[in-house]
């Protein structure tokens, strides 16, 4: 980007469209209104945030409003970052909302023109050229009864979801040795993602320079180059996430110790590995892995392979196992890279996925049953490396919906390790599961203790078919949990269809007829085309399992509770306020508070803000806190709340019934 000196005057049109838009067209007098700037770039064009980094420039605005009208500063979204020529640039290149909010004078009588207008000057740039603008813009509500319309509001909410939340807590920094570190108090449980600090102002850090962002319990601590004059007093910045969310912060000059990494990380790696080598071995035992560990092994002591093969589909099945673990955990890393909350089996959260592993799983069950001789699938049952592979990756597949224990330890360590130690765990899974199969293919002492092939073996086949139909059975109910009845009567339904095509197939193979496949290639693709139909139903909100009897937060319920005269306690929270959590576990969630509450018939109200719900943002702002924590105590027969202190005691908690 060039320097001011070289910044051009646009001829003509502008490079920034701006409207500006009143929530409500008919807001009441004495009234609050939000205002949007909304703003769409140029292609190729970008505005600035208000801190505009190395060069650029704040936006200005100057209001004309009417007598006994005032407006309040801009309310700026999380802004992009963009690097031009070692200069760091905080923009916007897509479209954005700058938000104010307007106070109407009180007294206007019904139907009353209120005109606003304002006059913006920015600056607006390409990577070459810088150009200067200013643009009047206007608007007018007209004094009437508050009424908001529906997409109105839901525009609104969407432009406050972009402005960064309050964080609740402070933070602390330190600057040492030609490094500033900022430790910010953050849920260990928390999803954040790649994240990066926005300083407020200039002065604070190089801001051209990496960060270092490091996941320390329950902190974030960014480790970057401070500013050529180090700050001294307090700080103020965005700690911006993955998913263009961000949370305001303050922080305070303080000490600040350098996070868990190097050794300390990598000891942590090798403990989760140790663990997920552990779980993954005991899969082997579970309903879902073993028939076809079974089946495999006993395939390779019936083939009689030469020690150079047996070693050879050891391997390969190894690979199959760890190549679909790493796939799986690749996939996971990048959707938590991105903001999604998802854990292992993540898959699974999708009734199609399910309904795929259903029709899988049932078709191995009626295999082994002896319902069709057909082998489903062939590699199951059959030697060769590329049969090796194949079956290990689907005994990987498979087990997702399995778990064990060591598993979830290990597994929860791996998402709060960085990518490449995490990688390694879900590789430590792989193997596990692969072990006994390896120990097969490696030890010939292993391989002749296994039984000789006889008639015995069909009657295994009919027994490993019990724990199949378990799994089955269990996909169903998951399906059926996730889709409802309609749902699972398609899994279901699809199960049937693909089973009747692989009899058939499995009939005119036994008479020796050709093309004796397309009975059971049609059915699997239309019970496939079926499971794809099917989808999630939509759930209830439940309630927060924080006190016995506790209800989701509505300003519904709220009232409904306060016309039957209880009292209530109503508190807000987010699982990424540490303030909040530690006043959960020290205060709210504990015996004391909740016989307290049960004597007095206390009813008791969740607001999880964790999603930045936009109708719970308002009623926060309406007891004129930016943020959670909030606690509210509603008396018996009072109309307006009592705001509790945002630090909470088991005694002054239990003692608000008496």
């Amino acid at each position: 980007m060039q320097s001011p000196a070289s910044w051009a005057q646009a001829p003509g049109a502008k490079h920034l469209r701006l409207t500006l838009v009143p929530e409500s067209a008919q807001p009441r007098a004495g009234s609050t209104v939000r205002l949007a700037f909304e703003a769409v770039p140029e292609p190729g064009w970008h505005g600035y945030w208000k801190n505009p980094g190395d060069a650029g420039v704040e936006t200005q605005v100057a209001w004309t409003l009417p007598a006994g009208a005032s407006a309040s500063a801009l309310r700026y979204p999380v802004p992009g970052r963009l690097l031009i020529a070692g200069l760091m640039n905080f923009v916007y290149e897509r479209p954005f909302a700058l938000l104010a909010d307007l106070t109407l004078p009180a007294g206007l009588p019904a139907g009353t023109r209120v005109p606003i207008a304002a006059k913006l000057t920015y600056l607006v740039c390409t990577e070459q050229v810088c150009v200067p603008e200013q643009q009047e813009v206007g608007t007018a509500v007209t004094i009437g009864d508050g009424v908001v319309a529906p997409a109105r509001r839901a525009a609104f909410d969407a432009h406050a979801r972009a402005v960064p939340r309050p964080l609740g807590s402070p933070a602390t920094y330190q600057v040492e040795q030609g490094r500033l570190r900022l430790s910010v108090p953050y849920p260990a449980d928390a999803t954040l993602g790649q994240a990066w600090f926005y300083p407020a102002a200039t002065g604070i850090i190089d801001m051209a320079a990496p960060q270092q962002v490091t996941r320390d319990g329950d902190r974030v601590v960014i480790e970057t180059k401070p500013a050529a004059t180090a700050p001294t007093g307090a700080i103020e910045g965005v700690l911006g996430t993955a998913d263009g969310q961000g949370f305001a912060l303050s922080a305070t000059p303080g000490s600040v110790a350098a996070a868990r990494a190097g050794g300390g990380v990598w000891a942590a790696a090798l403990l989760a590995f140790g663990g997920a080598l552990l779980g993954g071995l005991l899969l082997n035992v579970m309903p879902c892995v073993f028939p076809i560990l079974s089946l495999k092994a006993l395939s390779l002591a019936k083939s009689g392979e030469s020690e150079a093969r047996a070693r050879a589909e050891a391997l390969a099945y190894t690979a199959g196992v760890v190549l679909v673990c790493l796939a799986l955990g690749g996939v996971l890393l990048v959707l938590r890279a991105g903001g999604a909350s998802a854990g292992w089996a993540f898959q699974l959260q999708d009734p199609r996925v399910v309904g795929v592993l259903l029709i899988l799983v049932a078709a191995i069950a009626l295999n082994l049953a002896g319902l069709f001789e057909l082998p489903t699938p062939r590699f199951a049952s059959t030697g060769g490396v590329g049969g090796a592979f194949m079956t290990g990756a689907l005994a990987a597949f498979v087990a997702t919906p399995c778990t064990g224990p060591f598993m979830g330890a290990a597994l929860g360590a791996a998402l709060v390790l960085p990518a490449v130690a995490a990688m390694a765990v879900f590789a430590g899974l792989g193997i596990g599961i692969a072990l006994p199969f390896l120990l097969l293919g490696f030890v010939p002492a292993l391989r002749r203790r296994l039984p000789r092939p006889g008639a015995w073996m069909q009657r295994l086949r009919h027994i490993l078919s019990a724990p199949m139909f378990l799994t089955a059975l269990a996909l169903a109910w998951v399906l059926g949990r996730q889709a409802g009845v309609d749902g699972m009567t398609w899994g279901l339904a699809a199960v049937l269809l693909a089973s009747l095509g692989l009899w058939w197939t499995g009939r005119r193979q036994h008479a020796g007829r050709e093309r004796a496949g397309w009975p059971a290639g049609a059915a699997l693709a239309l019970a496939l085309a079926g499971v794809l139909l099917v989808r999630a139903q939509p759930t209830a909100a439940s309630a927060v399992a924080a006190l016995p009897g506790a209800e989701p937060f509505s300003e519904a319920r709220l009232a409904a509770l306060q016309a039957e005269g209880r009292p209530v306690f109503a508190y807000f929270t987010a699982d990424w306020c540490l303030t909040c959590k530690v006043n959960e576990k020290a205060a709210i969630e504990t015996q004391a508070v909740a016989d307290a509450f049960a004597t007095g018939k206390v009813a008791v109200l969740v607001g999880d803000w964790t999603d930045g719900d936009p109708a719970l943002g308002r009623f926060i702002e309406q007891h004129n806190r930016a943020g959670v924590p909030l606690y509210l105590w509603y008396a018996k027969g009072a109309s307006q709340p009592r705001v509790l202190p945002q630090i909470l005691t088991k005694s002054a908690l239990a003692a608000l019934p008496s």
